[in-house]
């Protein structure tokens, strides 16, 4: 174990823009200033003074012996308030029969949803190009914390988890399905409004059709990228369905990306997760692994670790004890 997750702090401001800079995610722009923003409010969220509605907290996996940070992901505890509305297309059928023809077709059409009641979601997971392909799964790592602290603090968010996963786009960075239907009602390109939204996504109501949207009148190129993922994502979808996350026909109404649910009491990791004091141990192996974190100063610290179990206590290498600075009897949570 040579790599930490924990909370963002304020002296990762350069290196979480510079890993924002390498992609391109609604939740982490590379804006510094609505970084040092975002970072403030996820302090505060983890010392759990800001109220359900404002509260986001952002993760980092940090490569310990460079003091590199080297991947991050969010929780955003509530995405949909009567102030900030959650938007999505409900993707739905529709049948169209002509008794005098004897012609039935069934359509798929969009349907704008409003929700100002959102769940809780699950974003910004992003790792460093150069630490993707680790033996240490450093995407998995930070990305399965986030649940691990949920199970930690169920109340402080949603019954419900969302997950909004990152479409195909083109090598320029282009969404065919932004060009093919949010560009004709914005006038907007498809960066520019990512980045508007980000502050005030109001004009996607003002702007966007009421009416139901027929995907036979889309180009073919934005009908093939809908509810579909890029070949970057295709890891992440695979670990969200594995404990539990399944697409529920409803996409961005940005880029046509699709979006995933799963209720946060039937989450695996929320489910099945376990806590136990830790021990010293003189043992030679630890022959089990897992997502381990504990709480800490109004704080998140965990990562992956061997371990094993002696009786109703949980031990640990040596090398984990020395990068957690954990102490004899301290209660952690594992997965």
């Amino acid at each position: 174990m040579s790599f930490v997750v924990r909370a963002a702090r304020r002296e990762d401001l350069q290196q979480l823009l510079e890993l924002a800079r390498q992609f391109s995610l609604l939740n982490l722009p590379a804006e510094k200033r609505v970084l040092e923003t975002k970072i403030e409010r996820s302090v505060a969220s983890f010392k759990g003074e800001l109220s359900k509605a404002d509260a986001e907290y952002i993760f980092i996996v940090e490569d310990t012996e460079g003091e590199l940070v080297t991947g991050s992901s969010m929780i955003i505890a509530k995405n949909g308030t009567p102030a900030s509305p959650n938007y999505s297309f409900k993707v739905l059928k529709k049948e169209r029969f002509s008794r005098e023809l004897g012609i039935g077709f069934i359509h798929q059409i969009l349907r704008l949803n409003v929700n100002t009641d959102g769940p809780t979601e699950l974003g910004g997971l992003v790792v460093d190009r150069a630490y993707r392909r680790r033996p240490e799964k450093v995407g998995r790592m930070i990305s399965l914390s986030r649940f691990l602290y949920i199970a930690m603090h169920p109340e402080r968010f949603e019954e419900e988890l969302h997950s909004e996963m990152a479409p195909p786009l083109t090598e320029e960075g282009r969404s065919e399905f932004w060009e093919a239907l949010g560009r004709r009602f914005t006038g907007m390109p498809y960066r520019e409004a990512d980045l508007i939204s980000n502050q005030n996504n109001g004009f996607i109501q003002s702007l966007f059709p009421e009416e139901d949207i027929y995907l036979a009148l889309l180009d073919s190129k934005a009908r093939l990228v809908l509810g579909r993922v890029g070949e970057e994502t295709q890891a992440a979808l695979h670990m969200l369905n594995k404990i539990g996350f399944q697409y529920k026909d409803e996409v961005d109404p940005f880029d046509g990306g699709p979006h995933l649910r799963c209720a946060t009491q039937e989450n695996k990791i929320v489910q099945s997760h376990k806590k136990a004091r830790v021990v010293k141990s003189a043992a030679a192996t630890f022959d089990q692994s897992a997502i381990i974190g504990l709480l800490r100063n109004g704080s998140y610290l965990g990562g992956a670790s061997p371990y094993r179990i002696e009786g109703n206590q949980i031990a640990f290498p040596e090398k984990t004890w020395a990068l957690l600075e954990l102490n004899e009897g301290e209660e952690i949570y594992y997965w």
